[in-house]
């Protein structure tokens, strides 16, 4: 263990950080090196207290010796000989280094499942140093899955407390810092040949259909400065996470109503939503043929170009999109004499036919009554702001100021509210404009839809809307669960990769949750993931009256209600790994 010190030059200033770096013997022979802490910017005399500390640690640390092990195939050559004896100092037992093993398992396994082990042991082969870089990019997924953070926090930290060395049979090499980056450059070519291999897998495992694709964006912002190369996809644009003042990327989305991801694509932090549609249908046609697909989409996503476009196609692209509720005042007299119809309880619906297409108003009654409440509450929030700035002595400007921040507050109850303000004084008045109040009342819990499938139920219609909310809970888990953000990476290629392992790892998320719909119903991945972190690996050193040691890397027996787990989803813990014997460690004490 030995100190490192980096140097940089800012304004003008050298600056010296320090950080505490551990080597470590590797398979092969060769030396990595962990960087064990950080200590930042430190003076030569706390550099010199830690030179002085690392050497006392150092000079009374245990140095064990290797030894060669024997195998069972030499004790059965031996049939005849005499068995030695080994007696244990079962006082003398010790527990050493517990480490997360019930979770790696487990995501090891859904690797597996879906194939991607030899998937990307076919395009990702070893180097000619023999880094496997398909057990890197494993390690990763599985990182981003469990504990998601930084490569610095899974180099530093993560990768010792998790059983991942041991499942793969594997050294620490797997976690070395630059091997971890590096990974990212090499991930991005196999993308398309990514998502051929999971739409296969998931038709295998769980006889998906693909024949209904969900689309829809969402936004990452990035705590960096601008500006960026010309070509990086960092732009300040409409911001989802209401973070307008970061520069951010935009990521489009396809999924089937059961949450498996067609495909995705990272665009510029400035796209705007109707220009993303029209390259998607080239894409997916190109790479998975023509077929009869219905597109569901949010309103603001297709234009009217796109949805001619689409009606146009031979054969026709079909497709159920959201529609801005302006759109249903210049539908009213048309909508007013049709007769409502039963799509499922406490849904009725009235259709539309108009130029080839079905328009189709739905409402909800839980819908209504949620949206009700709202505008009540808003409103009278509002209307009691009102009457407190009315009582209050302001100046002109201040007034106009608690005005504004009023209306940001409650814009939609706003716009139910006439205020009308003095020219030459800080008076107001307000009132209720009732036509805009009795226009918002018929709007409430209504959906106006619009689609080309004019043949189709319309109860069919609206549970394919409602299906947008897959989508939306792919985004929640990448942006929650799986800590999309913050994105430490700065290059635009590595950017992209980040979030192509995020995506690794929700495909490993949506896999468990499917198998957990057939198998274990109300429970989450999430859940299910914290049960099986329960099960810990620890070393068991067990010194015999010989001098030798006998170690034994048990993992912990799970509790009952994990077993019944196991059982629910049919899945068997590998046997316990076998024991060593090592020769005793020599200790020697320190010398001060």
């Amino acid at each position: 263990m030995f100190l490192r010190c980096t140097t940089r030059k800012k304004n003008g200033k050298t600056h010296r950080y320090w950080s505490l770096v551990e080597n470590r013997r590797l398979a092969d022979g060769r030396v990595a090196q962990r960087h064990v802490l950080y200590l930042g910017e430190i003076n030569d005399a706390q550099a010199e207290t830690w030179r002085t500390s690392i050497e006392i640690f150092q000079d009374g640390s245990p140095r064990p010796q290797t030894v060669a092990l024997f195998p069972d195939e030499r004790v059965a050559a031996q049939a005849g000989a005499e068995v030695a004896i080994v007696r244990l100092r079962l006082s003398a037992l010790s527990l050493h280094r517990p480490r997360q093993w019930g979770g790696c398992w487990l995501a090891l396994q859904l690797w597996q499942d879906l194939g991607l082990d030899r998937f990307w042991a076919e395009r990702l082969p070893p180097s000619r140093k023999g880094t496997r870089w398909d057990w890197v990019l494993t390690v990763l997924t599985c990182y981003r899955l469990l504990a998601p953070g930084s490569e610095w926090q899974l180099h530093r930290e993560w990768f010792d407390r998790s059983a991942l060395p041991d499942l793969l049979q594997a050294d620490f090499s797997l976690a070395e810092s630059h091997r971890l980056y590096d990974c990212h450059d090499l991930v991005l070519p196999h993308k398309a040949a990514l998502f051929q291999h999971l739409t296969a897998r998931w038709r295998d495992l769980f006889n998906a259909t693909f024949d209904v694709l969900l689309y829809d964006l969402t936004s990452t912002y990035f705590e960096s400065d601008p500006p960026f190369p010309e070509a990086d996809k960092r732009r300040h644009g409409y911001s989802r996470d209401h973070r307008p003042d970061c520069v951010q990327v935009v990521i489009a989305l396809i999924v089937t109503p059961e949450g498996f991801p067609l495909a995705y694509e990272v665009l510029a932090g400035n796209t705007a939503d109707q220009t993303t549609l029209r390259a998607f249908l080239q894409a997916i046609e190109t790479q998975y043929g023509q077929a009869r697909r219905i597109w569901v989409m949010d309103r603001g996503i297709p234009t009217e170009a796109v949805l001619e476009l689409m009606r146009q196609h031979e054969p026709p692209v079909q497709y159920l999109v959201g529609t801005p509720k302006g759109r249903l005042s210049a539908l009213e007299k048309a909508l007013v004499d049709q007769p409502w119809q039963s799509a499922r309880p406490g849904v009725q619906v009235k259709l539309v036919p108009q130029d080839g297409e079905l328009y189709v108003l739905a409402e909800s009654a839980d819908r209504v009554a949620k949206e009700r409440a709202m505008r009540r509450r808003q409103l009278k929030a509002l209307w009691k702001r009102l009457r407190e700035l009315q009582g209050m002595r302001l100046t002109r400007e201040a007034l106009l100021m608690k005005l504004g921040a009023a209306r940001a507050h409650a814009p939609a109850a706003w716009r139910l509210v006439e205020v009308v303000v003095a020219d030459d004084s800080a008076a107001f008045t307000y009132q209720l404009r009732a036509d805009k109040l009795r226009q918002a009342r018929r709007h409430e819990g209504r959906y106006l839809l619009r689609t080309n499938l004019t043949e189709t139920d319309p109860a069919t219609l609206w549970a394919f809307y409602l299906q947008l909310v897959a989508v939306e809970q792919a985004f929640r888990t990448l942006k929650g669960e799986l800590a999309l953000r913050p994105i430490y990476h700065q290059t635009p290629d590595r950017i992209e990769a980040h979030i192509f392992v995020s995506f690794l790892a929700y495909c490993l998320h949506v896999t468990l949750g499917r198998r957990l719909r057939d198998l274990a119903p109300g429970l989450t991945p999430r859940s299910v993931l914290e049960k099986f972190a329960a099960i810990q690996m620890i070393d068991v050193h067990v010194p015999t009256t010989d001098g030798r040691e006998l170690r034994l890397r048990r993992y912990t027996n799970p509790e009952p209600d994990l077993r019944v787990l196991l059982r629910q989803l049919k899945l068997t813990l590998p046997v316990q790994p076998p024991p060593e014997i090592t020769t005793a460690v020599v200790h020697r004490t320190a010398s001060v």
